[in-house]
């Protein structure tokens, strides 16, 4: 599925997005204005042929795959407007594996490959990389590279590979429905040489929550085949459910490689529900940054801040600057020396006759900035 399509999202995936997102990521969903997937047949692709694939047996110790997943509650509305509900489904959570990259150690860099047709040619607006971004920061990973391929097998098996070469974290986004263009678990399958593999557990999960659906007895056997090709994956893929509330799992490759749907409030939710399954850096290690907002022009202060680059270089601390419009600077500084970053922050306040600012103010400053006219 390509970043924000409806288009390319089930009503699965539907069901998913709306019984499972909190009020902020339902909030991030309408202002991302997803049309709703059609209700026929799942809204799955009708290209999708019939084909016969294994199930991953390997798999099957590890999930419970004989388990028959009932709704809690039923409501009494007509069951094709019935809305599935959070409290509907509690699927069981994997159990948070070994750490991948072995005892001790954690992830440092990260790198960001955004899969879609959609996002190349303008169509789509691509949400995910900065969410992923931000989280990053967040959590103290170097994010090294933020990549977009299109749906093309060749360019995601030669991107996946280098990615996992260089980054000790890789996220893939979208690429993973129903439709003929979703090709990004069979691309991986292809970079990785494995074969792919139904998961029976996924399978499960999935057709617990279809079943809620009035249409669901209406499918087709090509429909149902489309359905089922979002359950075929890699078959030495880790499958990681982060998630009572959905039947979507991460899919982890080569101990690095995450694979997440497009879909931008999904992204959001599945890649913060990841992090317990994740070994991130210590907290004492994690940056810190301020920023000064001044009103001077960048020209005026130019000069000064090469020289404070300079300086502060020896202390790890990156000195940026982003000019808004008519409205002044403002000047980022980032390290993991905060006594240190602190320090700078204060200086450059003094330099530039400017002030600390917090994340909400440069916001506000921010929106006051694109508000006004050239």
């Amino acid at each position: 599925m390509n970043p924000g399509s409806a288009r390319r999202c089930s009503s699965t995936l539907s069901a998913v997005v709306r019984s499972s997102a909190s009020p902020t990521h339902q909030r991030l969903l309408s202002s991302a204005k997803l049309q709703r997937a059609p209700r026929l047949g799942l809204g799955l692709g009708a290209n999708s042929s019939p084909a016969t694939v294994p199930i991953n047996l390997r798999r099957l110790h590890s999930h419970s795959h004989n388990r028959t997943y009932t709704s809690s509650s039923m409501s009494t509305m007509p069951p094709s407007l019935e809305p599935l509900k959070l409290s509907d489904f509690d699927f069981p959570v994997s159990p948070v594996p070994e750490n991948p990259l072995g005892e001790g150690r954690y992830i440092k860099t990260a790198g960001c490959l955004i899969i879609g047709d959609e996002i190349l040619n303008g169509k789509t607006h691509d949400r995910n990389s900065n969410v992923f971004a931000q989280f990053c920061f967040d959590n103290g990973i170097e994010l090294k590279r933020i990549e977009v391929v299109a749906d093309d097998e060749s360019e995601i098996i030669e991107a996946s590979r280098r990615m996992v070469k260089n980054y000790d974290f890789v996220i893939t986004s979208g690429g993973i429905g129903p439709t003929h263009d979703d090709i990004t678990y069979e691309s991986l399958a292809k970079s990785f040489n494995q074969e792919l593999a139904h998961d029976q557990e996924t399978l499960n999960r999935m057709t617990a929550m279809a079943k809620q659906r009035a249409t669901f007895k209406d499918q087709t056997e090509e429909q149902r085949t489309a359905m089922h090709r979002m359950a075929l994956f890699p078959d030495k893929a880790e499958v990681l459910f982060i998630a009572g509330d959905m039947w979507v799992p991460v899919i982890r490759l080569e101990k690095k490689l995450c694979v997440l749907p497009g879909i931008p409030s999904l992204f959001q939710k599945m890649l913060h529900g990841l992090a317990p399954f994740l070994p991130l850096p210590p907290t004492e290690s994690r940056p810190l940054r301020m920023q000064v907002f001044t009103t001077r022009a960048e020209s005026m202060i130019a000069p000064y801040l090469t020289q404070l680059q300079k300086r502060m270089t020896a202390h790890g601390i990156q000195v940026g600057s982003y000019p808004l419009l008519r409205k002044g600077v403002h000047v980022s500084l980032i390290g993991r020396d905060r006594e240190e970053v602190q320090r700078a922050a204060e200086e450059v306040a003094k330099e530039t006759d400017g002030k600390i600012v917090g994340d909400e103010e440069v916001h506000q400053i921010k929106l006051a900035a694109g508000s006004s006219s050239l």
